[in-house]
């Protein structure tokens, strides 16, 4: 029975081809990648994809289906939680939202979204709220206004 110390691969081990480390090693100077050329370049060489010229596959064949992602509205995100920020009474715009820096961009809109609870009452006006942050500002006793 072989010791851990006595244990060997059971299949021998290469060595790696070490190039472009002197002409000793018989794979110095160009690296056995030859003179000049587009193969002998950093980054040379066709990608996976080329077909010597004629029109790749990926080309060739047609865009079926449909996304709808290329139609969606990115909204700029604004939790209840973050709204207590504001004094009492206040009329919270997105513009009010972006010189408080509470969104760094207005996007496609501002949405208003559910997390948290508000204490204070305040007349939100957003371009759309989900169905509990709506309940939560009224229940508050401010409004929910849709721009």
């Amino acid at each position: 029975m072989a010791s851990l110390h006595d244990l060997r691969p059971s299949v021998p081990r290469k060595r790696c081809k070490r190039v472009g480390r002197g002409p000793g090693s018989g794979h110095g100077k160009t690296s056995t990648r030859g003179h000049k050329g587009q193969k002998a370049r950093s980054g040379g060489g066709k990608g996976p994809a080329f077909e010597g010229g004629q029109m790749p596959l990926q080309r060739r064949l047609p865009i079926r289906g449909f996304n709808n992602k290329r139609f969606g509205r990115e909204m700029a995100i604004v939790n209840v939680q973050t709204l207590n920020g504001f004094e009492d009474g206040a009329e919270v715009t997105p513009e009010l939202l972006l010189a408080h820096r509470v969104i760094s961009n207005l996007r496609d809109g501002v949405k208003i979204l559910g997390q948290g609870q508000l204490q204070k009452r305040l007349t939100v006006k957003a371009h759309a709220f989900s169905k509990e942050a709506a309940a939560k500002i009224e229940a508050a006793g401010g409004q929910a206004v849709t721009i």
